[in-house]
């Protein structure tokens, strides 16, 4: 009876160690998937099926790590990657590729407002109001969707946040 409950026990165990795996694949951490996917292949796992799935998942996620951007030359390629970054929350690298975009055309309100963006993804909310600021300095429009974007609403509720978004 107890090597019952020890196999139930690992088997609830192994489910929740793939399904943990699976979350961070489908979010896109195809790194921190791969990682936990091997770790979970490491041990011993009796469901053959699980072993299948996760052998097939960590290649994808080994495969999608291999991927190479086409060349960045434009404000838009740099601009329109970006995005992608911060959708996938790879905030850093987004920031890396918008001061490439800012370079190429330095007065981009929305360059700025995705800089802030990140920002606030990453928990900076100094940095954030500061490049709110800018762009709202280019265009006062962007006031107006910092108000009602979700990725700031951390934010809302800080008075610098509200002063800075009041529109006039």
């Amino acid at each position: 009876m107890a090597k019952q409950k020890t196999k139930k026990g690992d088997y609830e165990k192994d489910i929740s160690a793939y399904n943990m795996a699976m979350k961070a694949f489908h979010k896109g951490e195809y790194q921190k998937a791969a990682g936990m996917l091997k770790a979970f292949l490491e041990k011993d796992v009796s469901e053959k099926e699980l072993v299948d799935r996760a052998q097939i998942y960590l290649s994808i996620c080994q495969d999608r790590q291999k991927a190479i951007p086409a060349p960045l030359k434009t404000f838009n390629d740099y601009y329109q990657y970006s995005v992608y970054k911060i959708n996938n929350g790879e905030y850093e690298e987004a920031l890396e590729l918008l001061s490439k975009a800012l370079e190429i055309k330095p007065k981009e309100g929305e360059i700025f407002y995705l800089m802030a963006d990140a920002y606030c993804m990453m928990g900076e909310a100094d940095n954030c109001l500061e490049y709110l600021k800018k762009a709202f300095q280019i265009d006062k429009f962007f006031k107006i969707l910092a108000q009602n974007e979700g990725d700031f609403e951390s934010l809302w509720e800080d008075k610098r946040f509200i002063l800075i978004t009041r529109v006039k």
